[in-house]
């Protein structure tokens, strides 16, 4: 991504809605994983290690991320070790090293996303997991995704064909981010109709502090449903756990 929208990210994420939201649904699931723990986790494509500090609740944590701004900021908060490098090339770590996996909007970014499943299925041991979330729907692709230097977004039907094509074995999906999906589709159309004034701006740049409590309501709600056992089957976002 971009090293404004990098840096805008360090600044929101403790607060924002969108990373409060994703990490309420992202410890639901991980709640209901069935694998022993502690855990031996990776979190691949860790940006500024914010998601160790909730991962370190299951055990011992590793960070990987080849940004340099974002590694500094990881290793700085002191939270497990953090190693320098993407999943766009083969990662410094021994085999089966990792019980479980996160990798949270990151395969988006990179060029071969098979490639990096492949690594990440290198690195988990036998009867380990994986946690993928990806942004959903081609069809609303807008400047955001420009900004984040993503490459595609994902249907679960992509995603799930790119993960068995890695040696994954699906085992459960679910969209999030649903209550905003009619509204994300008729602000991409707007945006087509009229490019917006500041085409280096984001989603994030672009949402009020103001409403960041009613906005997050809804992820937690789905939060709820997801740790239920609940398949949400539309949403801005896909999550699927793999093994």
């Amino acid at each position: 991504m971009e090293v404004r929208h990098e840096l805008n990210t360090h600044a929101v994420e403790d607060w924002h809605w969108w990373y409060s939201g994703r990490r309420r649904i992202l410890h639901e699931v991980l709640a209901a994983l069935p694998v022993a723990q502690p855990w031996r986790v990776l979190d691949a494509g860790c940006g500024s290690g914010r998601n160790l500090v909730e991962l370190a609740r299951y055990g011992t944590v590793t960070g990987l991320e080849p940004a340099a701004a974002s590694l500094a900021a990881a290793r700085a908060r002191g939270v497990g070790e953090v190693v320098e490098g993407g999943l766009d090339a083969p990662v410094p770590l021994p085999d089966d090293s990792f019980d479980v996996a996160t990798c949270l909007d990151v395969v988006e970014h990179l060029d071969d996303d098979r490639f990096a499943l492949r690594e990440l299925r290198r690195l988990v041991r036998p009867g380990g997991r994986l946690v993928v979330t990806v942004p959903c729907y081609q069809a609303l692709w807008s400047q955001h995704d420009v900004v984040n230097r993503h490459r595609r977004r994902y249907s679960r039907r992509t995603l799930l064909a790119a993960a068995r094509d890695a040696g994954w074995a699906p085992e459960r999906t679910t969209h999030f981010n649903a209550l905003l999906l009619p509204a994300a589709a008729a602000a991409r159309g707007l945006e087509r109709l009229r490019p917006p004034r500041d085409p280096g701006a984001s989603d994030l740049d672009r949402t009020p502090r103001a409403l960041n409590a009613v906005l997050e309501r809804p992820l937690r709600a789905e939060a709820r449903l997801i740790g239920a056992g609940r398949r949400l089957p539309a949403g801005l976002s896909l999550l699927a756990v793999l093994r």
